[in-house]
């Protein structure tokens, strides 16, 4: 994955990990987190804690995010590096914030009984199935970010996860190194 931000020596990489609602983003995002001394950002649980959404959808049974001020909110703190955003959406997102793009995926039955442990159902549950099988999430990652610095990882069990954590904290060190010798 090759970096697409401005010049200067940030912190640390910035990662994005995207996928569909269940696939383990924020698992995987807090594992890789505690590995690496990243900063770890919860898009849905920041954009409720600085009430950053235009109000409740009752359908979906969650906040309407304004995506102006998310970015605005967190435009300096990506270009201080070194962040691991989480969140399903990825194409709104500035393509110059992230070095890399990680899209999990998860089949469908794994997928389905997560979902359904959450309560999901209807429309909801039905729409997420679909953008996992039609891969929705990891074709809008495509065509918002440089192909390069997207990955595509599965993310089915913990050990898919500590494999995926272990994968990119190689690739976090690797960045290191090639950063530090720019």
């Amino acid at each position: 994955m090759a970096s697409n931000r401005p010049t200067g020596r940030p912190r640390g990489p910035n990662i994005l990990v995207t996928g569909t609602p269940g696939c383990g983003k924020t698992s995987t995002s807090s594992m890789l987190a505690n590995a690496t001394g990243l900063r770890h950002i919860n898009v849905g649980e920041f954009v409720r804690t600085n009430e950053l959404h235009d109000g409740w959808d009752d359908e979906y049974s969650c906040y309407i995010v304004n995506e102006d001020k998310l970015c605005d909110e967190l435009e300096d703190t990506m270009c201080e590096g070194g962040n691991i955003v989480d969140y399903h959406i990825c194409e709104f997102f500035p393509e110059r914030w992230f070095d890399g793009v990680v899209v999990l995926q998860t089949d469908n039955s794994v997928l389905y009984e997560r979902l359904t442990a959450r309560g999901y159902s209807g429309r909801k549950l039905s729409e997420n199935m679909e953008c996992e099988i039609m891969q929705v999430v990891l074709e809008s990652a495509r065509e918002s970010y440089k192909p390069e610095i997207v990955m595509a990882m599965q993310s089915n069990t913990v050990e898919d996860m500590d494999r995926n954590v272990e994968t990119l904290k190689g690739w976090i060190d690797v960045y290191a190194r090639t950063r530090s010798v720019q």
